[in-house]
């Protein structure tokens, strides 16, 4: 591997890492743009470019995605039953997502993540939050929900916080409660995601060395291994920084990274 590359990943893993513990948001929005740009460079084949985006961005999610997990946990605010509930829903998504996306062109996965991200972008700019409405759906209910935000999660590489939190919100959850609760629901959407993204391009010719399936590991390693530790460094500013106007900022940074993954793919 080139030395620009490994400073690249690392590089990528600690923004990502610090961004997810400062913002709250998971690291596929800027992740998955990075690394299609990345491998369109290293000219891995232009129809996989996307999908091995999207595998190794869940990849690398999943020890953050756990690290995230045991920190709310210690802290007891994280809804398990909840989280129990909602689980088989998020798995069956996730994984049904892979298989959806393994189907799907390059071109068309790229269009897909845009017009995601600028929905994303557009809530965090205007700063829209749901309005308690009902209370947490039974076990139906649940499953159904998660199987929808795990559908969507494993399309955009992302943990499913842009999608859970206002759920929990809408369902008269308090925000702290909210977050916690996405943090552990994001850990399974990882690793379904994963494993589905393996699976999916197990059998799939002309893959690069160093990939299993959809997923390039020598990315996997040097992101998280920065972002393991940043994500504490984000989160310990967090209280420090003006968030709410950093979020605008990184809304601006989500809209030019996905208008540089079009260009990467269409070009």
């Amino acid at each position: 591997m080139e030395w620009y590359l490994v400073v690249a990943f690392l590089a990528l893993g600690g923004v990502v890492g610090f961004l997810a513990g400062l913002l709250g948001i998971g690291g596929g929005g800027v992740m998955v743009p990075v690394l299609t740009a990345l491998f369109v460079g290293q000219a891995f084949p232009t129809e996989q470019v996307v999908h091995l985006a999207l595998g190794t961005s869940m990849a690398a999610i999943v020890p953050t995605a756990l690290s995230s997990l045991w920190a709310h946990h210690r802290k007891g605010a994280v809804l398990w039953n909840v989280v129990q509930r909602i689980t088989p829903g998020i798995l069956f998504g996730t994984f049904a997502g892979t298989f959806l996306a393994s189907y799907l062109s390059t071109n068309s996965l790229a269009i897909f993540f845009a017009c995601f991200m600028a929905y994303v972008a557009l809530q965090m700019w205007l700063g829209i939050k749901p309005t308690p409405h009902r209370d947490v759906p039974g076990m139906v209910g649940l499953s159904a929900t998660g199987a929808g935000i795990g559908g969507i999660s494993a399309l955009v590489a992302i943990g499913g916080g842009t999608l859970s939190v206002p759920f929990l919100m809408w369902c008269n959850v308090n925000i702290r409660q909210a977050i916690a609760t996405s943090s552990a629901i994001g850990f399974p959407i990882a690793l379904a995601g994963t494993v589905g993204y393996v699976l999916n391009g197990w059998q799939v010719a002309g893959l690069p060395p160093y990939t299993l399936g959809f997923v390039y590991w020598p990315a996997v390693v040097l992101i998280a291994l920065v972002s393991f530790f940043t994500t504490s460094l984000g989160a310990n500013l967090a209280h420090s920084l003006p968030v709410a106007a950093l979020k605008k900022v990184f809304a601006v940074l989500l809209v030019l990274l996905s208008a540089k993954m079009l260009h990467s793919v269409f070009a």
